[in-house]
C-alpha cells in the first residue's frame, strides 16, 4: 500500500520508522514543517521527519502553508491509499482530507486532550491510564472518528520523558496494524459530553507556590525537562518528590533537614526537595542552598 506520510517531531519520526520497517507499507511522500534556527547560533536544522525521509530517498515536502492551492494541488498528484499524520502542526484542508483516509495518531484516549499537550494534562491530572488514539480526521482539531486506541497504564511516578517514549513506542506498533486492518474497523464517532483541550505549554505554567503538595508534584512530572518548575522568585526546583498529600503546614515551610534533601511544608501536603536551583546559578543539592541562605527549621524558603 502507498502511504503519505505527515509529520515533524521525533514522536512522528518513530511512527515514520515503524512504517518503513513494514515490507507492504511504502512511503511514498513526506510532509514536514520547515527547518527552523536552532540554538544561540540559529542553526537552520531539519525536523526529525525529514532526516529519517531522505535517509530512505523519500520526497519531502515542508510547506509553510499546507492549504495554499499550489500546495495542495501537488499533493493531490502524488497517488496514496492512505495519509497518516503524527504531529504534524498544521491543519489538513478539505480537499486533502477526501483525497484519501486521513489517519491521525494522538497520544491520549480521545475525546479527552484534544490538542497541542495531552501527554503533559495527562501528567498534570495525576491520570493512571491513558493511550494513542487511532482516529479518522477531519476539520476539527482532533474531532474525528475513532478506529482504535492502544492503552497504557501510568504509574504514579512516571515522568513526561518515560511516558513520551513508552507513547511513542505504542504508535509506532500501533500505526502499521491500522493500516493493515483499516477495512475492519468500524468508526465510532466522539462523544462530545466527554470532550476537552489541552493547550500549549508555555515557560510561565511551570511557575509555582507551595499550596496543594501533589498538583506541584504532577507539574514537575509534566514539566520536566521543559519548562521546569519554579517559584515566583525564579528559584527552580530541580529534584523533587511528594512526601505527603494530606498534611496541613505553612506553606514554604522548612519541615525536616536530612543528609540528602529538605521537606518542605504545602498549605495541603510536603514536598521532599533534593537539588535547587537559582537565578543565574548552578544547581546545588538542597542542603548547601539552605546551608548558604542560613536557614534551618522552622525558617522560611519563600
Amino acid at each position: 500500500m502507498d502511504v503519505i506520510f505527515m509529520g515533524t517531531p521525533e514522536y512522528a519520526q518513530k511512527i515514520l520508522e515503524g512504517l518503513l520497517a513494514d515490507r507492504e507499507i511504502n512511503v511514498v511522500a513526506v510532509y514536514t514543517q520547515p527547518d527552523k534556527p536552532v540554538g544561540r547560533k540559529k542553526i537552520m536544522t531539519p525536523p526529525p521527519v525529514k532526516e529519517l525521509a531522505l535517509e530512505h530517498n523519500i520526497d519531502v515536502y515542508q510547506p509553510f502553508r499546507l492549504r495554499d492551492e499550489v500546495v495542495v494541488k501537488e499533493l493531490l498528484q502524488t497517488p496514496c491509499d492512505y495519509i497518516v499524520v503524527a504531529a504534524y502542526g498544521q491543519i489538513l484542508p478539505k480537499p486533502i482530507l477526501e483525497y484519501a483516509p486521513c489517519i491521525n495518531l494522538h497520544a491520549s484516549i480521545l475525546p479527552q486532550y484534544r490538542g497541542a499537550s495531552p501527554i503533559q494534562q495527562t501528567l498534570l491530572n495525576g491520570d493512571t491510564q491513558t493511550g494513542v488514539t487511532a482516529m479518522l480526521m477531519e476539520e476539527g482539531l482532533d474531532t474525528g472518528d475513532i478506529l482504535t486506541i492502544k492503552y497504557q497504564d501510568v504509574s504514579s511516578t512516571m515522568m513526561l520523558e518515560e511516558l513520551f517514549d513508552v507513547l511513542t513506542e505504542c504508535a509506532r506498533e500501533l500505526t502499521p496494524e491500522v493500516l493493515h486492518n483499516y477495512t475492519s474497523y468500524k468508526p465510532l464517532k466522539q462523544n462530545e459530553a466527554e470532550a476537552s483541550l489541552c493547550k500549549k505549554i508555555t515557560k510561565a505554567d511551570g511557575e509555582v507556590d507551595f499550596d496543594n503538595a501533589l498538583d506541584i508534584y504532577n507539574k514537575y512530572r509534566a514539566f520536566t525537562p521543559w519548562p521546569g518548575i519554579y517559584l515566583a522568585s525564579g528559584l527552580k526546583l530541580k529534584k523533587i518528590a511528594l512526601e505527603d498529600k494530606t498534611s496541613k503546614n505553612t506553606a514554604g515551610e522548612i519541615l525536616s533537614i536530612e543528609k540528602d534533601s529538605i521537606v518542605i511544608g504545602c498549605r495541603y501536603g510536603s514536598l521532599r526537595i533534593y537539588t535547587l536551583q537559582a537565578p543565574s546559578k548552578n544547581e546545588v543539592d538542597a542542603l548547601a542552598y539552605i546551608n548558604g541562605k542560613r536557614l534551618d527549621i522552622a525558617d522560611s524558603i519563600l
